[in-house]
């Protein structure tokens, strides 16, 4: 097996049924593609994963002293992290359920 690195971020307030949808995009694409890929992707989750996959390739290099040109995204998914629980008053004194969403990422970059 192949040495890999890898970048986690935590709590990130998105849900991650809307990360997912980006993870998607990149997951098994060499990471300069995955980059060009992120910037072009108008989604509120672009920037964060950019950053976080900026972090794995510079993990990748650092720690483990990888080729960033060889470099692939091999792993990337998207658990739910806590769930921030609000209310909204509505009308004739009743309350309606808000759902703050929060996500845990992960992206592990490999030689290929």
């Amino acid at each position: 097996m192949s040495q890999q690195a890898k970048a986690v971020v935590n709590n990130i307030r998105i849900p991650a049924r809307k990360v997912r949808l980006v993870v998607d995009l990149i997951r098994g694409k060499k990471v300069g593609d995955a980059v060009a890929i992120l910037r072009h992707t108008p989604r509120s989750a672009s920037p964060v994963l950019e950053k976080l996959l900026n972090s794995a390739i510079a993990n990748a290099e650092h720690n483990y002293q990888l080729d960033v040109n060889k470099l692939v995204v091999s792993e990337a998914f998207v658990n739910e992290g806590p769930t921030m629980k609000r209310f909204q008053p509505r009308s004739q004194g009743r309350a309606f359920s808000i759902f703050k969403r929060s996500s845990h990422i992960t992206l592990v970059v490999s030689e290929k």
